[in-house]
């Protein structure tokens, strides 16, 4: 699974990477930096409109449109998204069908089990780019404010060789070509997307245990350093 990453982009970034300029002005807000993006925390998503394309904020962890408890009682994992089920299981099928997105990032990590105990990785394009994962995403009402709240997921596959190297699991990362079919094709073109990325994209480094806890800062960009592992 993938329940960490790093979004460090700025404006410019959204707008060239995924040619927002139909949205209209530069938004009034920003995104500050965060070097550990966790489940439930409020991220920048790309969805598809009549114009093109627009920049969203949503929940990371899907709250599907039929869910009729109170937000708190939403205890299951829901960040991710199996390729495999994605398209048959409750909680994502719906959202598969008719609301695909992308999910901007500058890297993600993963853990490796040691004797020492999980050491954190930290995966990031190898060209310097950022990344995109292949997302899935849903609105749902609260019935006693009949607010909606956005929300989405992340789709995860079967790691490539580089990445089983420290993990089973990886996303599902999507090339600039990508972004079309993924979000306005059919489900059947969508699910020829859902694949482990070449083994050339990707490179990875150890990094500091401290991105371990959800409670250190997000803000810290020491949290993506490379760190020395013992022999």
């Amino acid at each position: 699974m993938c329940g960490r990453y790093s979004s460090d982009l700025r404006w410019e970034d959204f707008a060239k990477l995924y040619d927002l300029s139909k949205q209209g002005p530069r938004p009034a807000w920003n995104f500050a930096p965060s070097y550990n993006v966790c489940p439930t925390d409020r991220v920048p998503v790309i969805v598809a409109n009549d114009d093109g394309r627009q920049l969203a904020v949503m929940r990371w962890g899907l709250v599907p449109n039929w869910w009729s408890k109170p937000l708190k009682d939403m205890r299951m994992s829901t960040f991710n998204a199996r390729a495999e089920t994605v398209a048959e299981k409750p909680l994502f099928r719906d959202a598969f069908r008719r609301s695909r997105c992308l999910l901007p990032a500058s890297g993600y990590y993963e853990w490796l089990e040691t004797a020492d105990g999980k050491q954190p990785y930290y995966f990031s394009r190898r060209d310097g780019q950022p990344l995109t994962f292949a997302g899935v995403y849903d609105t749902w009402h609260e019935r006693a404010t009949n607010q909606p709240i956005e929300s989405c997921a992340m789709v995860i596959t079967e790691p490539n060789n580089f990445a089983a190297e420290v993990h089973d699991r990886m996303p599902v990362i999507l090339e600039k070509p990508d972004f079309d079919p993924w979000m306005n094709g059919t489900p059947e073109e969508a699910a020829m997307l859902m694949k482990p990325a070449p083994e050339d994209v990707l490179v990875k480094r150890a990094v500091s245990k401290r991105v371990n806890s959800s409670r250190t800062a997000k803000d810290d960009p020491t949290l993506i350093d490379e760190v020395s592992l013992a022999a």
